[in-house]
């Protein structure tokens, strides 16, 4: 039994884990931290993405590509564009100097912007990363949390191009279309099996 035990123990201290915390004082922080790590975790599936949905973030409706979350009384609104990923349209943006916070991101050959306004007493929240965008509406103390939370479903957001494909080919959605009316007998005329068998 004491072999086991200090096997165990041995297992643990030597192989240890490593935590990494994030310091979410600085939103600068917040956002090189998580979009530089190559997150390849993911525990929410849309049509032609899938993506990780972080600890506390509830999964409220989806619409097309457009989803809507929920966290610690914070609504957001995730847009997937799946056209601008499949023809891989260029971007562009010009940081706003007068916005309460604007900064044009370019990490792990992916871009993006995050621009944060005063709105109506409120800060609405505009992260867009990876071909989706993040919009929040919030109070001041929260646009940490709600940029550390979008940082992370940005980032983990994978495409799958042959279904994104198969989605945008006009052809694949035209289905032929039949009536069928099974109120309505059949009028036929009677066949010839009664006379067959006669004979």
């Amino acid at each position: 039994m004491k072999k086991l035990i200090i096997m165990l123990l041995s297992v643990f201290l030597l192989t240890g884990c490593t935590a990494v915390r994030i310091n979410t004082d600085k939103i600068d922080t917040i956002i090189n931290v998580v979009l530089s790590k190559d997150n390849t975790l993911y525990n929410t599936i849309g049509k032609g993405y899938k993506y990780y949905k972080p600890r506390g973030v509830t999964y409220i409706d989806t619409n097309e590509f457009n989803e809507k979350l929920y966290s610690n009384g914070n609504y957001y609104y995730l847009y997937v564009d799946i056209n601008s990923y499949y023809y891989k349209k260029e971007f562009e943006y010009k940081e706003n100097n007068e916005s309460f916070y604007s900064k044009y991101i370019d990490i792990n050959d992916k871009y993006g912007y995050l621009e944060i306004n005063e709105y109506k007493g409120k800060y609405l929240i505009e992260f867009m990363y990876n071909y989706a965008k993040i919009e929040a509406v919030v109070n001041k103390e929260n646009i940490n949390e709600v940029v550390l939370n979008a940082s992370y479903i940005l980032s983990t957001i994978k495409y799958n191009s042959n279904v994104i494909k198969i989605m945008l080919n006009e052809d694949y959605f035209t289905n032929k279309e039949e009536r069928y009316d099974i109120f309505t007998p059949k009028i036929e005329k009677p066949s010839n099996v009664i006379t067959f068998e006669k004979e």
